[in-house]
């Protein structure tokens, strides 16, 4: 009797685990879609957005492009999960920078196409950047911190 039911929780578990890895499918190759497309899209939005100046296209694709190196971060950490079914910290720890840089640099960029800022607003983007800082040098040092726990230790000689 116990046994019979050990073997059927077998089952559903493994039933359960099949159900796992077919939802980190999809949704890494729904990363992969959705950066391939978001990719497209920000080559479309800088030819568009060419007319109104360079500047403005570059700073439009650049945004785009970081974020489709966030989504393909994001797909690999998939792979690498399918692959040894061990989720890191470290590609999660790249997205933070990659997301906080990001945040940078659109901001300083619409900065740029202001005619006049209020100096509330002013000040409202100086904090929203110096904590955009913060949390990259955070992120680094974590990474630091994750890659010198993570390296191999030599034993005595």
């Amino acid at each position: 009797m116990i046994d019979r039911k050990s073997n059927e929780i077998r089952g559903w578990i493994h039933v359960l685990e099949s159900l796992e890895r077919w939802g980190y499918l999809t949704a890494g190759l729904s990363f992969l879609l959705l950066g391939m497309l978001s990719f497209a899209y920000g080559w479309y939005n800088f030819l568009i957005t060419f007319r109104s100046g360079v500047l403005h296209a570059a700073l439009v694709l650049t945004n785009d492009l970081l974020f489709v190196v966030i989504l393909l971060e994001l797909f690999r950490t998939i792979i690498n999960f399918l692959k040894s079914h061990v989720i890191t910290l470290e590609p999660f720890l790249y997205v933070g920078i990659i997301a906080a840089t990001r945040r940078i640099l659109t901001g300083g960029g619409q900065l740029a196409f202001l005619e006049t800022m209020s100096e509330q607003a002013f000040n409202r983007y100086l904090w929203d950047i110096g904590l955009n800082v913060i949390i990259v040098l955070a992120l680094i040092l974590a990474v630091f911190i994750y890659n010198w726990s993570s390296r191999p230790r030599e034993g005595p000689a």
